[in-house]
């Protein structure tokens, strides 16, 4: 028996919540803004293309079997930059978009305002793309804010362009570039949003359901292309480019736009503003006078020194292991009563341990940059995130001309900061971060415990050993860090968090080094300690001397027969020409640092940062001076929370010049970029 069904029995989708062909077309709005996503990421790839072919003689520092996996992973970064500017293009127009179409508004003004929108917008990203090629040409970097210092001579500079063929390099692209591209978004433009229908399913609640569902999904897909990582604890940087050794091919995987408005941004940050503390050429040669730099002496830097041992060179590895927030004030040797730290304290006794020794800032990025390369921090700057990679002076690039390997270990991500990027910028052959480490060690946002670090490390240092060359490790520790995780194989002593974790920490530096004084190159290897900064502990001040005073040990069983304890004031900027003192090699020292060994440089002050606020230190006195509030003057052995500042104002006067001649110097390295 043949039954008849009703139509709506037969076919159950083709009405409401069951119409299941309408509920999953795709709304036009999201079809079109992908469409114009492709086509955007098209026209940035080609100019990536341009730009390889310009400097195409580049490629030869890359070796021949690596160069095509080596610009493949370029242009994959290219990609994820690309996309970066793409989704913040595309921000509004989706947000408008995404509002109409839920509300069944099919407007065509509003589409077209939605098209000028977007053209506009990537046609300025591809002006940016195209000026870039010439600049880059001439720069070897990235366009970045610099540009506007040159508005004043726009008409020579113009003039320059045009009269060499070389610099058309860019515009041509772009002219090309800005037709093709209006001619193909106004195609996708009328074929996906002004000629097509919205749905017309006869449910308003399925309509409106399956359209913001999609919408929303579409934000969260934009967010994470804007993010340009997903998981990690911060967004995209400038140093995620930076993937390998070759300077070319890091540069090539970023965006223009990105690096311009990055720029940008950060010149209009007040942390980032230059420092006129008083005239630069005054504190300048305050400053040779204060190092006592010879006034016959022609350096291209003023205060650069050529340093020239009398004894042959040790040819030693160095490991420099900066701890993450270890005071000095958590060890017995300076007061502390708990026995926190019986290892550090047992190796200060039998190595060279500087107990006067402050950090630059308070800040990891202060205290890798003071260590690494002797430059002070100023202010709020943040040295490490400059758009241009800027190379300094410093420790890797020293030691690498004297036939060092170079390695930096983090526990956590390497773009924390940019340190990771701005290291393989500075001469790092290596960067050995969370993204190296198995997935299931991680146990926090500051990446795997201090001893799994340590234990990674091994096989490394072998395989650097095994090479015939000595080489510089560089640790950072982070364990002793919020979140605090004491992993559960170490059993500590004290019941507060806070001081079990430092347990931890110092456990984990001698596991380290009784692994290192089974291996081969243990008895030919100087161990330095020193913090990134220190911790607020028993803080009289406003700004806590214990937040900067730090531990400074140099270790080595077999090179140090005697361990020896000093007194006299220094800094972690002192930490590099110290050890290139013990090494025994010539170099040109154009930073602030000294030779805290070196008998003929001593220092009357020390001075550090706390962002809005800096510290001078003589052997009995503490300044702080405030950039809200009047300095103070303090007897700081004793504790004394008394301001002298009324007593003794001519003190006063002369700490402060040495500070900010210092400082203003620093200050004027940067502007005349002098490494």
């Amino acid at each position: 028996m043949d039954i008849k069904m009703p139509p709506a029995a037969r076919n159950p989708f083709k009405k409401g919540f069951l119409d299941l062909p309408k509920l999953l077309t795709i709304p036009k709005h999201i079809i079109y803004l992908f469409v114009t996503y492709l086509l955007g990421i098209l026209l940035f790839t080609l100019f990536r293309v341009i730009l390889l072919a310009v400097e195409y003689k580049h490629l030869g520092d890359i070796p021949g079997p690596e160069r095509l996996t080596i610009l493949l992973k370029a242009f994959f970064m290219g990609f994820r930059f690309d996309t970066v500017i793409s989704g913040y293009i595309l921000f509004i127009p989706l947000l408008v978009l995404s509002i109409t179409s839920s509300l069944r508004i099919d407007n065509k003004i509003i589409y077209r305002f939605i098209f000028v929108y977007l053209y506009i917008s990537y046609l300025f990203a591809f002006l940016v793309c195209g000026i870039d090629i010439p600049y880059f040409n001439h720069f070897f970097s990235h366009l970045s804010s610099v540009v506007f210092t040159w508005i004043d001579d726009a008409g020579f500079l113009l003039k320059m362009i045009f009269q060499d063929f070389k610099l058309w390099w860019g515009f041509i692209p772009f002219i090309i570039f800005a037709v093709a591209y209006y001619l193909a978004a106004k195609k996708i433009a009328r074929k996906t949003l002004i000629e097509r229908p919205l749905p017309t399913s006869k449910s308003k609640a399925a309509y409106l359901a399956v359209n913001i569902g999609l919408s929303l999904a579409a934000v969260v897909v934009l967010f994470i292309g804007v993010r340009g990582r997903v998981g990690e604890k911060s967004p995209i940087k400038i140093g995620t480019a930076y993937f390998c050794d070759y300077a070319f091919a890091n540069q090539l995987g970023l965006n223009p736009v990105y690096t311009f408005f990055h720029s940008y941004i950060n010149s209009l940050q007040a942390e980032n503003k230059s420092i006129h503390l008083m005239d630069s050429q005054k504190a300048i040669d305050n400053v040779r006078k204060y190092l006592n730099i010879p006034g016959d002496i022609q350096q291209q830097s003023p205060i650069a020194r050529n340093i020239t041992p009398d004894q042959p060179a040790l040819n030693a590895n160095v490991v420099l292991i900066i701890m993450e927030g270890l005071s000095a004030a958590h060890m017995k040797r300076y007061g502390n009563p708990d026995n926190l730290t019986p290892f550090l304290d047992r190796i200060a006794d039998r190595g060279y341990c500087f107990d006067n020794v402050y950090t630059s800032g308070i800040h990891t990025f202060n205290g890798i940059y003071a260590a690494l390369f002797s430059y002070p921090a100023i202010r709020k700057q943040h040295p490490l995130k400059t758009v241009s990679m800027k190379k300094n002076s410093g420790m890797a690039a020293e030691l690498r001309k004297h036939g060092y390997s170079t390695v930096y270990f983090t526990t956590h991500d390497a773009q924390f900061d940019n340190i990771g990027g701005f290291l393989r910028a500075n001469d790092f052959e290596r960067i050995v971060s969370l993204a190296d480490y198995p997935g299931d060690k991680s146990r926090s946002t500051l990446g795997v415990p201090d001893d799994f670090m340590f234990d990674f490390s091994m096989p490394i240092l072998d395989d650097l050993a095994q090479r015939e060359k000595p080489f510089l490790a560089v640790m950072m520790t982070g364990s002793n860090h919020r979140p605090f995780i004491v992993p559960r194989y170490f059993k500590p002593r004290g019941k507060e968090e806070e001081k079990q974790i430092v347990e931890y920490s110092d456990w984990a530096l001698q596991k380290f080094i009784r692994m290192a004084s089974r291996r081969g190159w243990f008895k030919r290897t100087l161990f330095v300690f020193i913090s990134d900064h220190g911790l607020a502990i028993n803080a009289v001040y406003d700004m806590p001397l214990n937040l900067n005073h730090t531990p400074f040990i140099i270790f080595s069983p077999r090179l140090i027969k005697e361990g020896r304890r000093f007194t006299c004031l220094g800094g972690q900027i002192d930490v590099f020409p110290t050890i290139m003192g013990l090494l025994k090699y010539p170099y040109v020292n154009n930073t602030l640092g000294i030779d805290l060994l070196n008998e003929k440089e001593k220092r009357p002050y020390i001075y550090f940062s706390a962002d809005d606020k800096y510290g001078v230190l003589d052997d009995e006195y503490y300044l702080i001076v405030r950039e809200e509030r009047n300095p103070g003057l303090y007897k700081y052995k004793t504790g004394d929370p008394r301001d002298y500042l009324s007593q003794y104002p001519q003190k006063v006067e002369i700490m402060k010049a040495y500070a900010e001649s210092m400082f203003q110097t620093m200050q004027w390295l940067i502007d005349n970029h002098w490494d």
